[in-house]
């Protein structure tokens, strides 16, 4: 993560929309930059983050206004900001927790565990121990530590609303000790007091249902930034960015969601499976 991926994705889709408004296609614009076509490219794909002196001989030759170009060369110098997570770059390998970190709007489907989110610490260790199970336990508190620092995305004035869609099993599924889980519902329950925080069970008397091939994310970002679906498996991650798919996502979420139950009865669902994991 050498550079800002949520600037840069924003970056590259002025830039194609600057050259949209003149009509000229990317091997024209190239040719008249003195540029090779890929270059160009590079930069409206967001494969590579142009220079200030670049975006600047962009917007001349798009004959932009001065106030754009003042604002296109301060994104540019934006991109190569950093945030807190890339401390943790040995743990977080792909561009996900970024995007995260600068949304606007979080949906969440979670059939198998709880959210990284909303997990407390003994109950991320669990989870990461049995995807990791040959590492030392110096990596594993890192992974754990680094898992604990998402969660301050969901605090402050700029906290993103988070809804979460959580299938029964995972309440069910045993993670750790019964204490353990106990704890982690308990945080679950917590965290449906705070008003940015919307979570629904979705219960195993809803039958088969559109979520069946696994965990997925739609981010909103606002300022006409276009949304990104997410998943991840164990071969790697996966970004969705087309249109279409992104439509289909959301109409997913929407679906599980009329099958869920609402947010009072969730939580009054939840406080009595808790009451089964207390320890005596």
């Amino acid at each position: 993560m050498k550079h800002s991926t949520v600037r840069l994705r924003r970056l590259s889709r002025e830039l194609r929309i600057l050259r949209a408004t003149t009509g000229m296609t990317t091997e024209a614009a190239a040719e008249q930059l003195g540029w090779s076509r890929s270059k160009l490219n590079r930069f409206e794909t967001g494969k590579g983050a142009p220079t200030p002196a670049d975006v600047t001989a962009i917007c001349h030759l798009y004959c932009a206004e001065a106030a754009t170009t003042e604002a296109m060369v301060q994104l540019t110098r934006e991109v190569a900001r950093r945030g807190w997570w890339t401390a943790y770059s040995d743990v977080f390998t792909g561009s996900y927790v970024e995007f995260e970190a600068a949304a606007k709007t979080i949906c969440h489907w979670a059939p198998l565990v709880i959210p990284g989110l909303l997990q407390t610490e003994n109950y991320a260790r669990e989870i990461i121990r049995a995807g990791h199970p040959d590492r030392p336990d110096i990596e594993l508190t890192r992974r754990v530590d680094a898992r604990m620092q998402r969660k301050t995305t969901l605090l402050g004035t700029h906290a993103p609303m988070l809804h979460v869609l959580i299938g029964e099993g995972v309440l069910h599924y045993p993670v750790g000790s019964a204490n353990v889980m106990a704890h982690q519902l308990g945080e679950i329950l917590h965290a449906m007091d705070q008003p940015n925080i919307t979570i629904q069970l979705l219960p195993l008397k809803a039958g088969v249902h559109g979520g069946t091939e696994g965990a997925f994310s739609v981010l909103s970002f606002g300022d006409d930034d276009p949304d990104l679906g997410y998943a991840e498996c164990p071969a790697g991650e996966v970004y969705v960015e087309d249109s279409e798919q992104i439509r289909r996502l959301v109409l997913t979420f929407k679906r599980l969601t009329d099958a869920c139950l609402s947010p009072e009865e969730s939580a009054a669902f939840i406080a009595a499976t808790r009451s089964k994991h207390d320890l005596p």
